[in-house]
């Protein structure tokens, strides 16, 4: 990195040079292509002998195991959600051979629930004084995931998580922009991801009024740069991020409508001009502001993940990018808006240009 890039503000847009997915249609980009094509759900029925939850079914990466997936070394005490994450930045990481100038951006809801539970249950029921395995301690921290992709790919750049909920992986591209503008990296690798298990199941479960969707689990990881803000070929961009809080007693989709349209005064783009609108399709004042802004049309353009893949929590807007760049080659040039709403509250936006030319899904 030079001394000239540290010291100097861009404002050249994101673009996204690569993406990968670790989901419910399996490992890797293609698959995952191919399943949101197909509009395929992925639901399956659960053992309970294995996941003892609530639950009966639930949309699971098929067959996933963390040692087989990253092999036996070091992976003793590893978590599901760390596993998840470490194979999906491992699949973009691996292939681009990152360094010291990549950032990675990794959101959570707040790690590893089943981790954190399984910690606080053995300091109350261990033997005196309160014995606890250490090797379960790291997993207890919320960034664990994200350190764990720096240190097995090698990424020496700036290293974040952050804990926003479902809206994680637009608030992840929010924060890559930041670092890249300010010199800090010259790209980012940024998404999230979220596991199923029953402490999970279970913390859903009590913490939902109306019947709770199926639950699903996964990561998507995308690689961006700085570039020009001019149309571009093989890259789609990033043309605009916004978010806001909803305070007490205000209006979810009013809140959705005023983000959406200070994204698209950012970006320079009228209603008229989008291709998609991508809600998360867990919230219906979310889908109803949608309809009102974009109509129907533009929201039949790309399927809700949630009715694919299940909520899929901090994952959830990240596997909504990954859906509109799969299908980016029916809209070449075309623009989507992607939003995303948290129970707590947090609303966000991403408007987006789609590549003109399709990259080719090998990872």
């Amino acid at each position: 990195m030079t001394t000239a890039m540290r010291g100097t503000m861009r404002s050249d847009v994101l673009t996204v040079t690569g993406w990968s997915a670790v989901s419910p249609y399996g490992l890797g980009r293609a698959a995952y292509t191919a399943g949101v094509r197909d509009r395929r759900r992925t639901d399956t029925a659960l053992d309970p002998a294995r996941w003892q939850g609530p639950d009966a079914r639930a949309c699971l990466v098929p067959g996933f195991d963390v040692r087989e997936a990253l092999g036996r070394k070091g992976t003793r005490a590893m978590n599901r959600v760390t596993g998840l994450a470490v194979t999906a930045v491992g699949a973009l990481a691996d292939r681009s051979g990152e360094g010291a100038d990549t950032a990675l951006v990794l959101g959570t809801t707040t790690g590893s629930l089943q981790s954190m539970m399984d910690f606080t249950r053995d300091s109350l029921t261990g033997d005196r004084p309160f014995d606890v395995d250490p090797t379960v301690i790291p997993n207890s921290v919320m960034n664990c995931a994200a350190a764990q992709c720096a240190i097995w790919h090698r990424i020496e750049g700036p290293n974040t998580t952050l804990a926003c909920g479902r809206p994680s992986g637009l608030l992840a591209l929010a924060y890559a922009r930041r670092l890249l503008a300010g010199g800090r990296a010259s790209a980012a690798l940024c998404g999230a991801a979220e596991e199923y298990t029953g402490a999970r199941a279970w913390i859903e479960h009590h913490n939902r009024d109306a019947a709770p969707a199926l639950l699903g689990e996964g990561a998507a990881v995308l690689r961006v740069e700085l570039g020009p803000a001019e149309d571009g070929g093989r890259d789609s961009a990033v043309l605009a991020l916004r978010s806001l809080l909803r305070l007490p007693g205000a209006s979810t989709a009013e809140l959705v409508g005023t983000v959406v349209r200070r994204a698209l005064e950012q970006a320079g783009v009228t209603p008229g001009q989008v291709w998609a609108a991508v809600p998360s399709g867990l919230c219906a004042e979310e889908t109803w502001a949608l309809t009102e802004v974009f109509g129907d049309e533009a929201l039949e353009q790309v399927p809700l993940t949630s009715e694919l893949l299940g909520d899929t929590g901090a994952a959830s807007a990240s596997f909504q990018l990954a859906s509109t760049l799969a299908l980016a080659d029916r809209a070449p040039g075309r623009i989507a808006v992607v939003t995303s709403v948290d129970g707590d509250g947090l609303v966000a936006a991403a408007v987006l240009r789609l590549a003109k030319e399709q990259q080719e899904a090998t990872v």
